[in-house]
């Protein structure tokens, strides 16, 4: 009867109302057109002290090492070598939008072989290519690995991740985007998360600040702006301006719980129906102890085996039938919950029979 009480009284709390904080539409959407592109590259890495690519594993290695030696004018040709301080590696990046020619970028680098470490090599030229196949940057550079490794005969200790490093402005850009910004009349504004009164709101806000309707909502996730009509400057004058302008932005009702690690994430438009709501936990545990018979000395017989179970069945405390108002919010349930001393994961199951009844109103994502 008490844990009835307290958890009717911790739902049946007043709410305080809470105002979402103003956001700049700038953190709300992305602009057509601005956007960065992926590179990817082939390369070589070098100075390894023992750690590389063994080479009767990884052949593409050889292959590699061997053209660069030639276009350094070594030639190799028919040569064996088996070294061990080089490794084949992806070189990825991200290529920012209105990227100059001459600008760096940071480079990801990550072993494609059968490398143990990549500490304290040294990536060679290596050409970063976009999806149409041209060349966009080169990356070179001394590679940061993110972990370490040490070995003896009859033991090894990994710790993170050795085989994958990084490049701070490891590479520099040698071809920019063909996109001019200043040609465009229309701009597209895409919403990260779609949602037609978030739309509205980004057009009401754009149209007051201008004095003018110079923007248009298309749907849940487009607003289109009319770039002339803004009477600025050029483009950029336009997207400076509009982009730190504040907007509420209206969110769906979503519950999201991690089952691996027992966090519940919650909106707070999150609300449930009038359900009735009880929990317990039943444990049955079940030990074998078998014991040894020997027959009387002098006798004749066998020793015999007699098992011997233990079976045991403990409840242990829960929730009596708890009844929620209707129109209560998820929180306070949360904090009736927490209340009474209900651990994360009996939660997650508590919510996923109240979203089962059909009184959770919202989206219940469980990972």
């Amino acid at each position: 009867m008490k844990l009835f009480l307290a958890f009717l009284l911790a739902i049946s709390a007043s709410v305080q109302l809470s105002w979402a904080t103003p956001v700049r539409i700038k953190d709300l959407v992305e602009f057509d057109g601005v956007r960065g592109n992926d590179l990817v590259g082939y390369g070589l890495v070098v100075g390894l002290n023992g750690t590389g690519d063994g080479l009767r594993n990884a052949p593409f290695t050889e292959e590699i090492m061997s053209n660069i030696l030639e276009r350094l004018g070594v030639n190799v040709t028919g040569e064996q070598f088996r070294p061990q301080n080089v490794a084949a590696v992806l070189v990825t990046s991200v290529l920012p939008p209105f990227a100059r020619g001459g600008g760096q970028i940071d480079v990801t680098v990550s072993a494609i072989g059968d490398a143990s470490s990549l500490l304290g090599g040294t990536l060679v030229m290596t050409p970063l290519n976009a999806a149409d196949g041209q060349i966009y940057a080169v990356a070179q550079g001394t590679i940061i690995a993110g972990g370490a490794v040490a070995e003896g005969d009859g033991a090894n200790v990994t710790q993170g991740v050795p085989t994958s490093g990084v490049i701070p402005s490891g590479a520099r850009v040698e071809r920019e985007i063909d996109f001019d910004l200043s040609t465009l009349t229309n701009l597209r504004l895409a919403l990260r998360d779609a949602d037609f009164t978030t739309a509205s709101r980004i057009e009401d806000a754009i149209n007051a600040d201008f004095g003018r309707p110079v923007a248009f909502m298309l749907d849940s996730g487009t607003v289109q702006l009319n770039i002339p009509e803004t009477r600025m400057a050029s483009v950029a004058h336009a997207l400076g301006r509009i982009e730190n302008i504040s907007v509420q932005p209206e969110r769906k009702a979503r519950v999201v719980v991690d089952q691996r690690s027992g966090t519940i994430v919650m909106g707070e438009d999150v609300r449930i129906s009038r359900v009735a709501v009880s929990q317990g936990n039943l444990t049955l545990r079940i030990q074998e102890a078998p014991i040894a018979v020997q027959p009387n000395p002098f006798a004749d017989g066998e020793t015999v085996v007699v098992p011997r179970t233990e079976a045991e069945i403990e409840e242990e405390p829960g929730i009596g039938l708890a009844e929620v108002p209707t129109g209560t919010s998820l929180s306070e349930v949360i904090a009736g919950l927490n209340a009474l001393g209900v651990a994360p994961r009996d939660m997650i199951d508590i919510l996923k029979s109240i979203k089962a009844a059909g009184a959770l109103h919202a989206e219940f994502i469980v990972r």
